[in-house]
């Protein structure tokens, strides 16, 4: 069993103690996570401890990057099995507010607002009054395309709360898993546009045996769409054998991607 943790709940409390250790000449790590935690977060915190001494990883399930009709309301937690984790690979302190957002008469509210870069979109975040919380961080061109295609305001609300974590954690380092690339490739060009003084360090992906990537919600695949899945990395292993092999044609190698998840029965997002 590692050292106890410090659980802080509340936004002054976490940013006193980071300013505490600042004091003492510490430097801080920070792990942004959505909780829930497996082998590829842990990873990410022990990639946290090369950098600095004190590692602080925060849990919060954040309301602004889901749309309405997708899985916020079911995206998995464990609080405690997560503090078991964190305590045995000797986290210092684990932030986990109950809430990040300033919200009319402190009532969750699920309205719409007209975004001109966006459009109309939902999300479990925004009030009909909009005298709640209404400033966003936009990395305009780099959040557009690949994911955020399908889901025009997740990045937005990404970039919003990690720089809202910046302001209160003050880390010196904050680390990010590269399965999700362009979230990382995002908040680094966030942090150099706005001169956060954070140095963003990327963790490779952590795969399952199976060769799976690692996921939170990995935990609602059935059986079969598990097995399914797998076919995202067999596809990328035939385009690195290909492009081994002097395949340079980026359609041929697309093509290959495309074909092996249709086999597989997957339905395709987008191949890049």
């Amino acid at each position: 069993m590692g050292q106890d943790i410090e659980v802080i709940r509340d936004k002054n409390a976490m940013r006193n103690w980071s300013r505490n250790r600042r004091v003492q000449g510490e430097k801080i790590s920070l792990v942004p996570t959505m909780g829930y935690l497996h082998s590829g977060h842990l990873a990410l915190v022990k990639a946290a401890k090369t950098r600095a001494p004190r590692v602080v990883v925060s849990i919060y399930i954040n309301p602004a990057q889901f749309a309405a009709g997708e899985d916020f309301s079911t995206y998995p937690s464990n609080f405690e099995g997560d503090l078991n984790k964190l305590r045995a690979l000797g986290v210092d302190a684990v932030f986990i507010p109950a809430d990040l957002y300033v919200r009319e008469d402190n009532a969750k509210g699920e309205g719409k607002v007209e975004d001109k870069n966006v459009g109309e979109c939902t999300s479990f975040l925004e009030e009909k009054s909009g005298n709640g919380h209404e400033t966003w961080i936009r990395v305009d061109k780099m959040e557009k395309p690949l994911c955020g295609k399908s889901r025009p305001i997740f990045f937005r609300g990404v970039a919003t709360v990690v720089a809202k974590l910046f302001n209160i954690v003050e880390p010196d380092f904050a680390v990010f898993g590269k399965k999700d690339y362009q979230q990382w490739r995002l908040i680094c060009r966030m942090v150099r546009d706005l001169d956060f003084a954070v140095e963003i360090v990327g963790s490779e992906i952590v795969r399952d045996s199976d060769g799976l990537a690692l996921s939170s919600r990995n935990v609602h695949l059935s059986p079969k769409e598990r097995r399914e899945a797998l076919s995202i990395c067999r596809s990328l292993t035939k385009v690195r054998n290909a492009v081994c092999n002097g395949e340079i044609s980026s359609g041929i190698l697309r093509h290959l991607v495309v074909e092996n998840i249709l086999k597989a029965g997957g339905k395709i997002d987008y191949v890049e």
